[in-house]
């Protein structure tokens, strides 16, 4: 019998929830409580600050989930990619790494922009908050992936964070291009794709 996915994403909501406070808290934690950075007040300095966090999440995030299917490969007959041989561990290890690929693109635009927007030592906190919950958000996508569908969930609030500081980018870029109007316009033209694209799935949802 196959499982129930409506039952498994009304669990995965209260998994969502959970992980979405905790991130938070560990955000704003670092985003206040954390040493300044030290040596950024010029633009250059920032955006170097910000290359090193953005190494450090690639190896932690990335690299660790291409060594995990080169492992699986040497260790099995996978090694020959065209034999067709999957373990359920390599499948999930696999979408771990689309996915990771997927959002490290949002995360790096956002990341980046975040520091360019910084002002200073004690704002550059955010850059180093959202490096770190993000990466810590991806293993946790990781873990619960190999658990279950509904335990992926856990990397949701990864997922919104990299999304949301990528918003708060572009709001900031429209101010500057075009004043609040121009802003306004291009974060409700983005909300409102995403309510579309909300209602084409929920309300013609398959069987």
């Amino acid at each position: 019998m196959k499982p129930d996915w409506r039952a498994q994403r009304r669990a995965g909501l209260w998994v969502i929830a959970l992980s979405a406070l905790t991130a938070i808290t560990m955000w704003l934690v670092i985003r206040y409580f954390a040493p300044p950075v030290m040596h950024a007040d010029s633009l250059s300095e920032r955006v170097a600050f910000a290359f090193k966090c953005w190494c450090l999440a690639v190896l932690f995030s990335f690299a660790t989930g291409i060594d995990a299917v080169a492992h699986e490969r040497l260790q099995s007959p996978a090694f020959d990619p065209l034999a067709g041989y999957e373990t359920k561990r390599m499948r999930i290890n696999l979408r771990y790494l689309q996915n990771t690929l997927e959002q490290l693109i949002i995360f790096t635009a956002g990341l980046f922009g975040l520091a360019v927007y910084s002002d200073g030592a004690e704002s550059m906190r955010a850059v180093e908050a959202t490096a770190a919950v993000w990466v810590l958000f991806r293993f946790a996508f990781w873990i619960g992936y190999h658990r279950s569908a509904t335990m992926r969930s856990l990397g949701a609030a990864g997922v919104a964070l990299g999304l949301l500081v990528l918003l708060y980018v572009v709001a900031r870029i429209c101010l500057e291009w075009f004043g609040p109007i121009g802003a306004s316009i291009a974060i409700g033209f983005f909300l409102s794709l995403e309510a579309y694209l909300f209602w084409i799935t929920r309300f013609r949802e398959m069987p």
